[in-house]
Formats: C-alpha cells, sequence, structure tokens
C-alpha cells in the first residue's frame, strides 16, 4: 500500500494528484519547487516502475514542468531524482532563474530555505492547481 514518506510530508503542501503522481510543493519561497511521487508502494528507482508507469512519469514531469516554466518564466527547469536521504521515488522540478540564491549551481548546494508565508503559500497552492489541473 502506498504511504507518502513522513520526511515528504512534513516538507511540502500537496497539491494534488495527476494519474500516477502526487504533486507537492516544497516549502521552499527560494525557488518554485514541485515534487512528484508515484503512488507506487516500495518503489526506490525509476527502472523499477513498470513500462508503462516509467512513460506515464516521463508524461508527468514533461507537464509539470513545461507549466512550471511558463507560470514562472523560468530560465533553466532542473530535474532530480535523489533518493539519498528520502528512499521513496520522488522527482524534483526546480523552476530556476538567473537571479535565484544558488544561480548558476544546482539549487541542492545553497537550499537558502525559507518557508513560505501562509497567505502566499495559499495564494500560490491555488494557482499551481488551476495550472496543474490538479
Amino acid at each position: 500500500m502506498f504511504e507518502l514518506h513522513p520526511t515528504l510530508q512534513a516538507d511540502t503542501f500537496f497539491l494534488g494528484q495527476l494519474e500516477l503522481c502526487d504533486v507537492l510543493l516544497n516549502n521552499n519561497s527560494s525557488y518554485l519547487w514541485v515534487i512528484l511521487v508515484p503512488r507506487r508502494a516500495e518503489v526506490r528507482e525509476i527502472y523499477e516502475l513498470n513500462p508503462t508507469d516509467q512513460q506515464q512519469l516521463m508524461m508527468e514531469c514533461s507537464h509539470v514542468s513545461e507549466k512550471l516554466a511558463r507560470y514562472s518564466t523560468a530560465n533553466k527547469m532542473n530535474l532530480a531524482a535523489f533518493g539519498n536521504q528520502v528512499p521513496q521515488l520522488h522527482l524534483h522540478i526546480i523552476a530556476r532563474h538567473h537571479v535565484d540564491p544558488a544561480w548558476p549551481q544546482p539549487a541542492w548546494l545553497n537550499l537558502a530555505t525559507q518557508p513560505y508565508e501562509r497567505q502566499k503559500a495559499q495564494d500560490l497552492l491555488q494557482d499551481l492547481r488551476q495550472l496543474l489541473g490538479v
């Protein structure tokens, strides 16, 4: 049975669901950072998904990346699947800008964690739910 990892629950806002993935907003206002989590139990790696789920994951990743890029006018979209601290398979999708705290380095080298203010988070969640269709 699928359950979201406790670290992901603690560090994110739930946006909604796509066909395969839960869509989460990372609670760090320094970056527009969304996380996709396939709703499959005990999966750590993309290759552990069946071929149909692998294709669906890539389609959902592309969909979310494109929408976030246009919404935020990102200079670059960063995609990553680490799992070094959270073993559950999840994909990070980060809209990067030349003026963000880590540019041009990877965001995880300078996380500059700044949680969202309550109202800003609620407004962004509403915008992203409509944008992503979740």
